[in-house]
């Protein structure tokens, strides 16, 4: 493969480093041009096609105050893309026969029949169906951290809506519903699972539960906006209170407690190369750095049925596949139709699955945008994306 080779640029601009294969050269003028303008303060960027890593790029600044260059290790935390890699730690199971999606959670966790939840089913959990969508109040930022017992408050209380019927989204519980069903399947904790069966084996640089020893390569997050409009949701609205269960500040994330937790919701730490290797399991077929680990048959069942509709939570249209958002022109118009899984975390960070063109995209970065899923920067990023494949 020939590449355009990036090196870091005079101290006037930001650094810019990796390499881009000439057909996705525009992503790369898109990415400097983001960096210039000061609109991105730094991040990493990862393009996979075919199994080939023809995009690896990072640039601009780990900090506000830009004293330290963001460096190719550079990891961050990457919010609710780390859902897709929860996602995949219950296909791996799913995969082997360990894990049945059609069966009740309370056949693995026993606790979570309780207050009604005896027919909330695994696929429930996966595709944000399960009316379990945050915890109860009272409960505060701190009272997550500790998995087991932020887990038995979600088995305690009762769905929100009927179970199945329709999404909302699982906003900071989803990683802690999922991994307290793969710690009752295979006795680890999800950030452990993660590590020993796919960050580990695929060599990704991505951590559910980061070990004191990396903390010198994370970037804080420089936190948005505060949201508005949650004063206006009706209190007792799935919506009021996913997002008040519990409130957290993105400068939560800057804590020592927080990255060592693993919040498989939404408390990743990693970079695009870590996040694109990861993903690029769905879009190749369950094989990803020359390893299969995960059949063509558990990949086809991310996409053979999902929801559609309003989210409940985000008030939005969805489509949640088995773990993964699929495409909808209705709310994700850069993504186009077909065998597409994808999600974004808060601020701006995105990861795109394309089985059909075998594509994996990934962005990520420190300086968060207003919203959910996606922001003006990575619909930029995502348009050069596409635009290179069908050139």
């Amino acid at each position: 493969m020939s590449t355009i080779p990036t090196t870091a640029a005079p101290t006037s601009t930001p650094p810019l480093e990796g390499h881009v294969d000439p057909r996705f050269a525009a992503l790369r003028d898109e990415f400097a041009r983001q960096l210039t303008s000061g609109e991105e303060l730094g991040a990493s960027l990862a393009v996979i096609v075919d199994g080939e890593p023809v995009v690896d790029l990072w640039g601009g600044w780990a900090d506000p105050e830009r004293t330290t260059a963001w460096g190719s290790d550079t990891i961050t935390n990457a919010w609710s893309i780390s859902k897709t890699v929860t996602a995949l730690a219950a296909l791996l199971l799913i995969d082997r026969g360990e894990l049945d999606p059609d069966a009740p959670v309370a056949q693995y966790w026993p606790e979570f029949a309780a207050a009604g939840k005896e027919n909330v089913l695994v696929r429930h959990l996966l595709n944000h169906t399960s009316g379990v969508s945050g915890w109860a109040q009272p409960v505060s930022a701190s009272d997550i951290l500790d998995q087991r017992s932020a887990a038995a408050r979600l088995a305690a209380q009762p769905s929100w809506w009927p179970a199945g019927t329709m999404s909302g989204y699982h906003l900071l519980n989803y990683g802690t519903l999922i991994g307290e069903v793969v710690y009752r399947v295979t006795g680890r904790d999800l950030g452990q699972f993660v590590a020993d069966e796919l960050a580990g084996p695929l060599g990704a640089d991505f951590w559910l539960g980061l070990p004191e020893s990396e903390e010198h390569r994370v970037s804080n997050v420089v936190p948005p906006p505060p949201p508005q409009g949650l004063d206006q949701l009706p209190p007792d609205s799935p919506a009021f209170k996913t997002f008040t269960g519990p409130i957290l500040a993105a400068e939560m994330t800057w804590t020592r407690e927080w990255r060592a937790a693993g919040i498989g919701g939404a408390g990743g730490q990693g970079n695009a190369r870590g996040v694109a290797l990861l993903n690029s399991l769905i879009a190749q077929g369950g094989v990803a750095n020359g390893r299969r680990l995960l059949s063509q048959e558990t990949v086809e069942r991310v996409f053979e049925s999902h929801t559609d509709g309003i989210d409940l939570v985000l008030g939005i249209p969805l489509r949640f596949g088995l773990g993964y958002a699929v495409s909808n022109p209705a709310s994700t118009p850069t993504i186009p139709e077909g065998r597409v899984g994808f999600w974004g975390g808060y601020g701006g960070s995105i990861v795109i699955a394309d089985a059909d063109r075998r594509m994996t995209f990934a962005y990520v970065m420190n300086r968060m945008s207003p919203g959910i899923i996606g922001s003006p920067r990575s619909e930029a990023y995502t348009r050069a994306v596409y635009s290179a494949l069908e050139a």
